[in-house]
């Protein structure tokens, strides 16, 4: 997102000048007259407020950029353990999918939502049934064999909530 504004910024800026550059060499009156800019520019001192105020917004945007390039997002890879030297991957969203589907293929699972943690798969389960007792533990062993089958490099833990039915 970052990169995103920053490319449309200076698109939008590339665009002025294009449009004030075709303007003047079709002899019209430019958007943006480059004498204009140039004396304002050349009259302004340090000192005076729209510099310090653009000097300003120009040190947050760049410490906004690079607190976003530091700070790690969301991975869209999640690796796969390395077997013979080479490193695998697949991607976030199928997993997430991959294990939502085996939570809901255990019987008795009326519909599975899961979250895919860093270090925990999140499962929220809902029933129908009137006694639901070990559903919990089921659905527990089919996301974890899931898991084992792709075989991600850090195997996250599962926790397995169920909602429904009677206690």
């Amino acid at each position: 997102m970052p990169a995103a504004l920053t490319a449309l910024v200076v698109l939008a800026v590339c665009t002025l000048v294009t449009t004030a550059l075709v303007q003047r060499l079709l002899g019209q009156r430019p958007v943006l007259s480059y004498d204009a800019v140039a004396a304002r520019v050349h009259a302004t001192s340090w000192n005076e407020l729209p510099v310090l105020v653009g000097g300003g917004a120009a040190v947050l945007a760049g410490c906004a950029l690079l607190a976003a390039a530091l700070l790690r997002g969301r991975p869209v890879v999640v690796a796969l353990a390395s077997a013979a030297g080479i490193d695998a991957g697949t991607p976030r969203h199928g997993l997430e999918r991959s294990l939502r589907a085996a939570a809901e293929s255990v019987d008795g699972v009326a519909a599975a939502g899961l979250r895919l943690g860093r270090r925990k798969v999140r499962v929220k389960v809902r029933t129908n049934r009137t006694n639901r007792e070990g559903l919990a533990e089921a659905v527990r062993t089919a996301v974890q064999g899931r898991l084992e089958r792709v075989g991600p490099a850090k195997v996250p833990e599962v926790r397995v909530r169920v909602r429904g039915g009677r206690r």
